[in-house]
């Protein structure tokens, strides 16, 4: 399954997946997990759905021709229940896989810390269709934006402090000593180097 075909499982529309897999590349050769870790699970999970099949074919087969052998029969329920219970594990691994990739491409351009966004989306509540569409993410996301506003990006510009007028300066300046802050500095300098440099040459600093 190459990527593209993974993303529209998960139901992300056909016009956004050339986006999507350019993010879901950057996300699969990062942290979150490794291009080749993907495709190991992906092909682990075929593989095992193929030997699973083919055993449960025989096991039924020779149940069949067991007879009354009672300790035969037993041996073979047994075999068929671990089967089962294997192939529910890939199942549920595989689906978790899904859910958090859905989770990391939702948040992924909002997020300040995705994996402390993501640690908070309550994966019992979603719900993974059989069209691979993931049900309840946009509105835990979009709660989570309005409950917890500062741990996603603005959407707006800030707006920009002129000495003459227009705008607001920031409520500390972030280049004296007892409210130093490299962010702020470094987002006054983008925004309005001229309100950077009066509040700088204001806590002795030449820059």
């Amino acid at each position: 399954m190459t990527i593209s075909e993974f993303l529209k499982s998960i139901g992300v529309p056909d016009d956004k997946v050339q986006d999507a897999e350019g993010k879901m590349k950057s996300y699969l050769d990062g942290d979150y997990v490794t291009k080749a870790r993907f495709n190991e699970l992906n092909e682990s999970k075929k593989s095992l759905a193929e030997q699973i099949a083919e055993r449960d074919k025989q096991l039924t087969s020779l149940k069949k021709s067991a007879g009354d052998n009672e300790g035969l029969k037993k041996q073979i329920e047994d075999l068929q229940k671990a089967n089962k219970e294997q192939k529910e594990a890939f199942d549920n691994q595989t689906k978790a896989l899904r859910l958090d990739t859905a989770i990391k491409l939702a948040i992924a351009d909002s997020a300040q810390d995705a994996d402390i966004v993501s640690g908070l989306i309550d994966k019992n509540k979603l719900i993974l269709g059989e069209d691979g569409k993931v049900t309840g993410l946009t509105e835990q996301v979009e709660a989570l934006k309005k409950g917890k506003a500062f741990l996603f990006k603005s959407s707006s510009p800030s707006p920009q402090y002129h000495p003459n007028g227009g705008g607001n300066p920031p409520a500390a300046n972030p280049f004296k000593k007892e409210t130093f802050n490299l962010t702020e500095q470094g987002r006054l300098l983008r925004s309005n180097p001229e309100q950077a440099r009066a509040m700088a040459a204001e806590a002795g600093v030449t820059i």
